[in-house]
């Protein structure tokens, strides 16, 4: 992978993650990003006259502010002549936020870049039906009362219920979760090994916030509309979290033969983060230590019908090779955790020779030491919201490099449609 230069990434910040419909219940996205990115700023003291880029993500959309990234600029009062972009790659958003804003300063059109993502799924679009959007079109164009009563007639009761954002792969007609549960019992992945992960990722959470790891990771958010309260942890972490409490759940997606259930996967989450993002040069120019460089990265995909989130296993391969490293050189591996039956999917597949010969490769990736994955937790305990899990993972993996002195990290996200993201990470 050719760089004309390297691209540091100098800071980052994230809200608490916190579970849907509770303390950001009266926060949109567009809150979230604009919170995060005016915190970030003001935290690095980063002039906004040397920002050249923000690019940001939301992967289920505000239909009152689409241009996310735009009105993020716009409504933290940073200089209106910043260019922006939004982008969406599913879970993978804020992965591709930040290698845009990488691409940019590799080809010299950017020194420094704000990249990142929000979400709130407090706050989903909730659409009409198409009959009910055809009638208020024609009746917003009658003349008079009795025209624009008319289209209305036409309606059936079921044309007046609210339609809710899909949940579905479109082409698949199945969930994620659904995909998850076909992973698992296609790979033989045990209940009892979802579980595992899941607890260790709990344990792990727990642990680095009982430390006080994340202080420099995640801000306060005082929450509205009175303001009284202040935001100041995720929420989903569970302390206390056990095998015993675990393997009493039910399965969710195959009542009566599945293994995925509510604990073993994510939940829907509130959040933002965001990075900043220069060019070696000018981070020395302006005097800020970087947390670490972007050595490389690949986007991946595979058909959405087979093994719809094992895209970090087609990814990394790509990642690795292009770093010129290899499985065994990674300090630190950080895999999103969509659900335990994903990441143990995606670690048997980097291990597997079979899947390597599907690949064409020479041999398996390669084994993945649990004492170094999600080391500081994952998505299942700290919440996902969408769009911003990506620059959290890229971000928290940098931090944990710079404690242990340690080289190299690898981040995988798998993401909607069998995409997979993944990015090898080099602190110096």
């Amino acid at each position: 992978m050719a760089q004309t230069k390297r691209v540091a990434i100098v800071g980052g910040l994230r809200t608490p993650f916190v579970k849907a419909n509770t303390v950001f219940n009266d926060l949109t996205a567009l809150d979230l990003g604009r919170i995060v990115v005016q915190e970030l700023v003001q935290r690095y003291d980063l002039d906004p006259k040397e920002i050249d880029e923000l690019v940001f993500g939301q992967v289920v959309p505000s239909m009152t502010a689409s241009s996310i990234a735009r009105e993020i600029v716009l409504l933290t009062g940073l200089p209106r002549s910043i260019q922006t972009h939004t982008v969406m790659r599913a879970c993978a958003t804020s992965i591709q936020a930040a290698i845009s804003v990488a691409q940019s300063i590799q080809g010299g059109l950017a020194h420094v870049g704000i990249a990142g993502g929000t979400e709130s799924m407090s706050d989903p679009p909730i659409f009409t039906s198409r009959p009910l959007a055809h009638a208020l079109v024609s009746a917003s164009k009658a003349k008079n009362l009795a025209g624009r009563l008319k289209p209305f007639q036409r309606l059936k009761g079921k044309d007046l219920l609210p339609v809710p954002p899909a949940i579905a792969e479109y082409t698949t007609g199945m969930s994620m979760g659904d995909s998850a549960e076909k992973m698992a019992k296609e790979n033989g992945i045990t209940r009892k090994e979802q579980d595992e992960i899941t607890l260790a990722s709990h344990q792990n959470a727990a642990r680095a916030w009982k430390t006080g790891l994340f202080k420099e990771e995640v801000m306060s958010v005082p929450v509205p509309p009175k303001f009284k309260e202040i935001a100041t942890t995720d929420n989903i972490v569970r302390d206390d979290a056990s095998m015993e409490a675990l393997s009493a759940l039910k399965p969710v997606f195959d009542r009566r033969y599945g293994s995925v259930t509510a604990g073993n996967a994510s939940p829907l989450t509130d959040g933002a983060a965001a990075l900043i993002l220069m060019s070696e040069e000018k981070a020395k120019a302006l005097g800020y230590q970087p947390l670490g460089f972007i050595k490389a990265w690949a986007f991946a995909a595979t058909d959405p019908g087979d093994q719809l989130l094992q895209g970090p296993a087609y990814a990394a391969p790509i990642a690795l090779d292009r770093a010129g490293l290899t499985l065994k050189d990674m300090d630190l591996i950080d895999m999103h955790e969509a659900f335990a039956a994903q990441v143990a999917s995606n670690i048997q597949a980097f291990e597997s020779k079979a899947f390597a010969d599907k690949l064409g490769r020479k041999g398996p990736l390669g084994e993945v030491d649990r004492k170094k994955l999600n080391v500081n937790g994952g998505s299942i305990a700290l919440g996902h919201p969408f769009a911003a899990t990506g620059a959290r993972v890229l971000h928290q993996s940098l931090r944990e490099l710079k404690r242990r002195n340690a080289r190299h990290a690898l981040v995988t996200v798998c993401a909607q449609g069998g995409q997979g993201a993944a990015v090898v990470l080099e602190r110096e």
